[in-house]
């Protein structure tokens, strides 16, 4: 083979490589003052694969991330469709004003990014994007993301070790700043599909009140993370 071939064979295969995965370096932050995310799921998908959609009913792994941070239900449901995934790439519960960077290698036909964990203390609170089309031209892009509520459970802002799902109340605050024996904030979820969180209620009582909550710790405004794209 002389050289020129050899110099085009190699351009082909270069350009072929390209053309068939997208190398992404992901950074997310937590923007919040007081919320822990638990661990988060990452997935380069199809079209076909999403997490959540907004106003449509949970599904049962869904559920059980927004109440209880379990993702293993999420990722094989990614996996099973051809997504390239990532389980807890911050090795744990990312803290207010904490990120991670990782990086993520997708395949041609993933060409959507979807990402979501539970927020704590919540009853069935989640940050997450659905189906966000991957850039393809080389660059940064930062993106702000909502609070989502699972419509799964009530909002009773209640800490009692809950988490397994259809199990009422918050399973932990890791930042140690909850109180106890609130009333209950709510006992029923009026809007039942997956929509914008309202955000913590809480109250300044850490003995009793509606909630077990602190409205100078836990209260939000959307957004709570930033998520920033660099397409290599």
């Amino acid at each position: 083979m002389n050289k020129q071939i050899s110099a085009f064979f190699t351009l082909s295969v270069l350009s072929l490589a390209s053309a068939s995965a997208a190398d992404l370096d992901i950074k997310l932050t937590n923007l919040t003052h007081g919320i822990y995310f638990t661990p988060v799921l990452l997935a380069a998908h199809n079209s076909d694969t999403h997490f959540y959609r907004e106003g449509i009913a949970a599904s049962l792994n869904l559920q059980a991330m927004a109440e209880g941070g379990d993702i293993s239900g999420l990722s094989m449901d990614a996996q099973s469709m051809g997504g390239d995934v990532l389980e807890n790439p911050a090795v744990g519960l990312l803290a207010p004003g904490a990120s991670f960077t990782t990086n993520l290698t997708s395949a041609m036909d993933n060409m959507y990014l979807s990402l979501t964990a539970m927020l704590l203390p919540t009853n069935d609170g989640f940050v997450g994007v659905d189906s966000l089309m991957i850039p393809t031209t080389p660059g940064t892009y930062t993106y702000h993301l909502n609070a989502y509520d699972a419509g799964t459970e009530a909002n009773d802002e209640l800490i009692s070790g809950g988490g397994a799902p259809g199990v009422a109340g918050i399973p932990a605050d890791p930042g140690g700043m909850a109180g106890a024996n609130g009333s209950g904030v709510a006992m029923s979820d009026v809007n039942t599909m997956v929509h914008i969180h309202r955000g913590n209620l809480g109250d300044t009582d850490s003995n009793a009140g509606i909630s077990d909550l602190n409205s100078t710790v836990h209260r939000w405004l959307n957004p709570v993370a930033e998520l920033v794209i660099t397409v290599n």
